[in-house]
C-alpha cells in the first residue's frame, strides 16, 4: 500500500496528533495566529513526512521504538534549531531514538523525517553501505558530504510536491517503487557517509534531569509545585536544573511549567462544552489559582480571552483540514 496525505492546522493540539511515528507534544513559544502544514507519505518501506510551522515552539515527548526515524531541516536559509540542547543546522542530520526529547525552534521552521522499521533499516544498510545498520542507543547528530544531503533533499522535495499536486501518481505501484528505492537508498548514504557531530560535556546527566523532570510534572499535574520540590524529585541542584532548562528550552522551569500548563488550559477550553463548563473550572484543573492574573497571561499568548475559546461553537473551534488527501492504496 502506498499512498500520501497534505493537511493544513491552525491549532497545534490536532497538528501533534497527526504527526506519524511519534508521540509529541507542541508547545508554541510565542503569540500568533498559529498554522502549521503537514505532508506524509506512506511507500513499501519508507514513511516520509514534511512539516511547516510559522511560530516559534518546543516539541516535547519521544519518537516510536518499532521505527528507526531520522530528521533534518528543508530550507537552507533557516535558523538552526536545537535538539536536546544540541543545534541542527540545515545539512545536519538527526539520528532519533526512542529515548524523551525537546527540540526548540525560535523562528518558522520546515522540517523533514523519514522512518524504516528496523528490520528495513538492517537490511538496507547491508544491501547498500555492506553493513547491517542498528537503532542508536541515544540520538546522534551526524553531517553528510554536501552532495548526497542535496540529493536527499530534491528527493524528498520532489515527493511533497507530488503529494500536493498529483497524490494518484503516488499510488501507482511503479512510481511508488521506485520513489521507495531512490529515497531509501539517499538515506541510507546520508548516515553512513557522514561526519559525527560529538555530545557536549554532560550531555546525558542533563537528558536524565529533563527526563525525570517531565515524569515528575506529568505525576503532578494541576498541583501548585515550587521550586524546592522540583529539585528534590529531578535529584539537581536550582543552579543545575535552570542551566538543563535553559539549554534544553530556553527559559526556566518555573516558566516551562507555565507554559505547560497554558498549553492544557487553552487545549481543555477548546474542546470543552459552554454549557456546563466554566473558565474557573478549567483553570483550576490546569493549576491556575489567581484567575485574573491567568485571564490577563492567557490573552496575552492565545490573543484572546479564556472565554472566548470557551464560547465558540464546535464549527467555528481551529481544525486540520484547509486541504486534504486521504492515504490511498
Amino acid at each position: 500500500m502506498s499512498g500520501s496525505r497534505v493537511l493544513a492546522f491552525t491549532d497545534p493540539y490536532p497538528y501533534q496528533c497527526a504527526i506519524r511515528g511519534a508521540q509529541f507534544e507542541v508547545l508554541v513559544t510565542r503569540k500568533g495566529d498559529f498554522s502549521a502544514d503537514l505532508t506524509q507519505i506512506e511507500l513499501s518501506r519508507l514513511w516520509m513526512q514534511r512539516g511547516r510551522e510559522r511560530l516559534p515552539r518546543i516539541f516535547r515527548g519521544s519518537v516510536n521504538a518499532d521505527r528507526i526515524a531520522i530528521g533534518f531541516l528543508t530550507d537552507e536559509n533557516q535558523p538552526a534549531i536545537l535538539h536536546c540542547g544540541r543545534a541542527i543546522a540545515p545539512g545536519d542530520i538527526v539520528v532519533n531514538d526512542p529515548h524523551p526529547m525537546h527540540r526548540r525552534t525560535n523562528a518558522p521552521c520546515a522540517w523533514g523525517a523519514m522512518s524504516l522499521t528496523p528490520d528495513d533499516f538492517a537490511a538496507a544498510g547491508k544491501a547498500i553501505a555492506g553493513r547491517e545498520l542498528t537503532a542508536p542507543s541515544h540520538a546522534c547528530i551526524v553531517r553528510p558530504r554536501p552532495a548526497l544531503m542535496s540529493r536527499l533533499l530534491r528527493l524528498h522535495a520532489r515527493a511533497g510536491q507530488l503529494a500536493r499536486t498529483a497524490p494518484g501518481k503516488l499510488a501507482h505501484p511503479q512510481v511508488a517503487r521506485a520513489l521507495d528505492q531512490a529515497l531509501v537508498h539517499a538515506m541510507i548514504r546520508c548516515v553512513t557517509d557522514s561526519k559525527p557531530i560529538g555530545e557536549s560535556i554532560g550531555a546525558n546527566r542533563h537528558s536524565k534531569i529533563m527526563a525525570l523532570l517531565e515524569a515528575f510534572l506529568a505525576a503532578n499535574r494541576g498541583e501548585p509545585l515550587y521550586l524546592a520540590e522540583i529539585c528534590a524529585a529531578t535529584g539537581a541542584t536550582e543552579r543545575t536544573l535552570r542551566a538543563c532548562c535553559q539549554e534544553r528550552l530556553g527559559m526556566g522551569v518555573i516558566r516551562y511549567l507555565w507554559l505547560r500548563r497554558m498549553h492544557l488550559a487553552h487545549r481543555a477550553l477548546n474542546r470543552a462544552a459552554p454549557t456546563t463548563a466554566t473558565v474557573t473550572e478549567i483553570a483550576t484543573a490546569c493549576g491556575f489559582w489567581e484567575f485574573g492574573r491567568f485571564s490577563i497571561e492567557y490573552r496575552a499568548l492565545f490573543g484572546e480571552p479564556p472565554s472566548e475559546t470557551l464560547r465558540r461553537t464546535p464549527d467555528d473551534r481551529p481544525v486540520s483540514g484547509d486541504r486534504v488527501f486521504d492515504l490511498v492504496s
